[in-house]
């Protein structure tokens, strides 16, 4: 009987192990002792970076999720609190993806950011134009419609490509909305650089659905980048209790949620099935969860071994997860400073090729090889 008991416990430690690889090849973790980098921390304070871009090689704006947008020089130090939307501070929910877009002579500053409007809180985002350290020509161009009475799922990552701004909204803890055309919830979304629908979009003739809406059937994507080989575009999102996912996201897809789905409920039952015509598969999934938030891929030179590989920022997992695509597959997982203990919140190539990330403890963290 103990060796039968013995041999049934061994059994599910495998299967455990199996389901938390994604079905690809996954690397020992690297000890900040061991491995070949070095981190520096460039940026310390008391808040959530939830977001940081590169104006110029040292000079940063980033943006603290209790609702502080600031400038910040690398080299000299300097820190200056710009203008930025009044913000809702709530649950998920605040200041929350920053970009830096110049076009048509200006400098653009994009923010997404949680706002209360009437009875609910929503995703919206806001425009300024940047100028010496200053935000000027701050407005309101999109406001998500969103049907919920939670402070969770905000989603809001931006990556703009061309002329076209992609934003994720996610389903504000609402589920059955993320299947619904006529909401924003659980959406990502394709608009114009004035945060109009973009011309084109698949639903723009449909008259239950709104323009804006590019791909649906999203639980909370907070991650969103194009890989600079093939111009594909990816996303990463929140899975309930498991089912983190990584997407590959096309025009009009249904991305399945909650109806197909890897996670269960926090309580223990499934939600749905895995798997149905219509419905998209994720590229790949995590089983327990690893918590994605922000992604990127790195186009840096510092690194060169990294060029074009995927790296997934993970918050309740505590570090930086390296995927390697081909074929649009995940053939290879490495994880990364899980030493440091920290929730990691983004990440971004710098404008010299350096891997930069962020952490809910507020820092920002700069990756050196050794």
């Amino acid at each position: 009987m103990r060796n039968k008991g013995l041999k049934n416990f061994l059994l599910i430690l495998f299967m455990m192990t199996l389901s938390s690889t994604a079905c690809s090849v996954i690397k020992k973790v690297e000890t900040l002792k061991e491995g070949p980098y070095k981190l520096l921390t460039v940026y310390d304070s008391d808040d959530v970076v939830w977001s940081f871009a590169f104006i110029s090689t040292n000079e940063l704006l980033i943006t603290h999720r209790s609702g502080g947008l600031y400038y910040f020089n690398i080299k000299t130090k300097e820190k200056i609190k710009l203008k930025g939307p009044s913000v809702t501070a709530a649950g998920q929910g605040g200041l929350l993806d920053v970009h830096y877009h110049p076009h048509s002579g200006k400098n653009y500053v994009y923010v997404t950011f949680s706002e209360r409007v009437g009875d609910l809180i929503t995703t919206s985002l806001a425009r300024g134009v940047y100028s010496n350290k200053k935000v000027l020509e701050l407005e309101t161009l999109f406001q998500a419609q969103v049907k919920s009475d939670t402070t969770r799922h905000f989603g809001s990552r931006l990556l703009f490509q061309g002329e076209y701004i992609y934003m994720s909204i996610g389903d504000r803890g609402e589920r059955k909305f993320a299947q619904d055309l006529s909401l924003h919830n659980g959406k990502i979304l394709r608009l114009n650089l004035n945060g109009k629908a973009a011309k084109g979009n698949p639903f723009v003739k449909n008259k239950k659905a709104l323009p804006e809406i590019w791909s649906y059937g999203h639980r909370n994507p907070q991650g969103l980048d194009v890989n600079p080989i093939n111009n594909l575009i990816y996303s990463s999102e929140f899975g309930p209790r498991g089912g983190d996912e990584l997407n590959l996201i096309l025009k009009g897809a249904n991305y399945g949620w909650p109806v197909i789905t890897y996670g269960k409920e926090y309580w223990g039952p499934s939600i749905g099935t895995t798997q149905k015509k219509g419905m998209q598969q994720p590229v790949a999934h995590w089983v327990p969860s690893i918590s994605p938030s922000g992604m990127s891929f790195y186009s840096g030179d510092k690194t060169p071994e990294w060029r074009g590989h995927l790296f997934l920022a993970n918050l309740s997992s505590t570090h930086l997860r390296r995927l390697v695509l081909k074929n649009k597959k995940v053939v290879e997982q490495e994880v990364l400073f899980k030493a440091l203990n920290e929730r990691i919140r983004h990440v971004r190539t710098s404008r010299d090729g350096y891997l930069y990330f962020s952490t809910d403890s507020g820092k920002i963290i700069k990756v050196l090889k050794k």
